[in-house]
């Protein structure tokens, strides 16, 4: 009796310390880490997290020390692994020091904000990636990890209207949870430049392999809306969601539990990075630069409203994957890839899409200029936007707070271009540097043969400035957009999921004038239900 009762216990024991937690940490420098938590439940279900406990600030001014880890890693490593940074930020540092980069003729250019982030990032992205396995094949088996089987040899599929961050969560997904990825339209410009940049071959559409394998499972990434489904899928087809946007109406509806991994984060394509990481497992390089790629798109550059911190952190570390040395230029090349559909990109693309500050302190001028470039072959095309762009130029400069800001518009086919004002300093100093004729009521003027912001434009600006010149005082007043509360947010009705501003003021009388619709809608519902009880 008492040995059946000890064996009893001995098994309730047992059965219970699989429900203890499995804690593995990383130290990280500046007390980032990363925890890696994982209990075992009688389902086998493993739950993982990553924190990243970095302040942001701190890091940007942060010594240029390196990490625990790092002298190990070259060591370790010195005879295969290349020598950089986490987007070349050594290199920026070497180059620049402190948040600001120098072109010849001392012409200094503030840090963008995606390289600012890269930097900012680097120790915990070198730690990140010094943990993970050197073979993008391995799989680390000490600790065993959720991944759930049911995406196993699916078709990972993203939305209509097809962009970036669907097309390359697609191909990370696939290539994480071993499956195919598929096309539900055709490729836009950027997403094209992204697969010949990193040589991915193009995924095929939907309908084809539906063809081929009629009955396949379908998991759908950056979307949940059966609105931007393709009409070939059918919904019981559907065994799992990746997604990073919110849950609104026509949102899918299954017979069955699905897979679903949502985050309110600004890609689709960080969770999948995030993923990759947090299961030890290296994405290959080719892949690692198409997740990239897709965080910059759908974060303006890490500016825009959806960004946060898991993002700039992603880029940080796919940055130092998929070797990039210049992750501005990255960003520039793949706005440019981009500015080919400029029928589809919002005011606050074109103006934040490749925009710089510069930064002057000279006795007659102190502060930051900004200055932003779109190439086109169709420049009419943004000259027909102009009452649109002007606004979200103001605003712009108002949330920066630059001294000044530009909009240069390039015919790449011409050779041409013209510069957008939208103030009158804008004005004085476009007259003081390039003296071109102005028109459409002073806010276009014409640059000529000027194509280039660091040949043509830049050193221009800083020979006026530094010769002496100085804001006019007793200017008349510019556009009045500055003085209206607005934030930016994606356009809910976009489908090509485009950031727009909202005059806080507008959507105010706008939402108020809704709920007293609805109200009267409501009333007349109650009477109508009122005289049909009475009749």
């Amino acid at each position: 009796m008492n040995l059946a009762r000890g064996h009893l216990f001995f098994l309730f024991w047992a059965s219970t310390t699989s429900f203890f937690r499995l804690s593995s940490v990383i130290s990280t420098r500046r007390s980032n880490t990363i925890r890696l938590k994982s209990w075992n439940t009688i389902g086998f279900i493993s739950k993982i997290t990553m924190t990243a406990a970095a302040d942001t600030n701190n890091n940007n001014n942060g010594a240029s020390s390196e990490p625990p880890c790092k002298k190990a890693r070259c060591d370790s490593t010195a005879s295969t692994e290349r020598k950089h940074h986490a987007g070349a930020a050594e290199a920026l540092r070497l180059a620049a020091g402190d948040h600001e980069k120098k072109y010849d003729g001392d012409i200094v250019r503030k840090r963008t904000e995606v390289e600012e982030q890269v930097i900012a990032k680097e120790h915990q992205a070198e730690e990140i990636i010094h943990a993970l396995p050197k073979d993008s094949n391995t799989t680390v088996p000490s600790v065993e990890l959720f991944l759930p089987e049911i995406l196993k040899d699916s078709i990972f599929v993203g939305h209509l209207v097809t962009d970036l961050d669907s097309v390359a969560g697609a191909i990370g997904a696939a290539e994480l949870y071993g499956g195919t990825p598929a096309l539900a339209s055709e490729i836009n410009s950027e997403t094209a430049f992204a697969l010949e940049k990193w040589n991915v071959t193009e995924p095929k559409p939907i309908e084809d392999i539906l063809k081929e394998t009629p009955k396949v499972d379908i998991c759908l990434v950056d979307h949940q809306q059966t609105s931007q489904m393709n009409p070939s899928i059918d919904s019981d087809q559907v065994v799992g969601v990746i997604d990073h946007h919110a849950l609104q109406s026509k949102t899918i509806v299954t017979d069955k539990p699905i897979y679903i991994d949502i985050r309110p984060w600004g890609s689709m394509s960080t969770i999948i990075a995030h993923t990759f990481l947090t299961h030890k497992r290296r994405p290959p390089v080719a892949v690692a630069g198409m997740l990239l790629c897709a965080i910059l798109s759908d974060t303006l550059n890490l500016l825009g409203p959806t960004t946060t911190d898991w993002d700039r952190l992603m880029v940080a570390v796919l940055a130092d994957i998929a070797g990039v040395d210049d992750i501005q230029l990255l960003a520039s090349q793949q706005f440019k890839a981009k500015s080919k559909d400029l029928a589809h990109l919002s005011a606050v693309g074109l103006v934040n899409g490749d925009q710089k500050s510069f930064s002057y302190n000279t006795e007659g001028f102190k502060g930051d200029i900004g200055f932003a470039v779109v190439e086109t072959t169709d420049d009419d095309v943004i000259m027909d936007r102009i009452d649109e762009i002007l606004p979200e130029l103001v605003a712009c400069k108002k949330e920066k707070k630059l001294q000044a800001i530009f909009l240069a518009i390039v015919n790449i086919v011409k050779l041409q271009s013209c510069l957008l004002l939208c103030g009158p300093t804008e004005t004085s100093l476009a007259n003081a540097a390039f003296g071109g004729e102005i028109s459409k009521n002073g806010t276009v003027m014409d640059l000529g043969k000027r194509v280039s912001r660091k040949k043509d434009y830049i050193p221009v600006l800083t020979r006026v400035i530094k010769e002496g010149w100085t804001k006019p005082k007793n200017l008349p007043r510019g556009p009045s957009v500055a003085d209206i509360s607005s934030h930016l947010e994606v356009d809910p009705e976009d489908p090509y999921g485009n950031v727009k501003r909202v005059n806080d003021e507008e959507k105010s009388a706008a939402q108020e004038k809704d709920m007293a619709t609805e109200s009267i809608v409501e009333e007349k519902k109650d009477e109508e239900d009122y005289n049909l009880v009475i009749a």
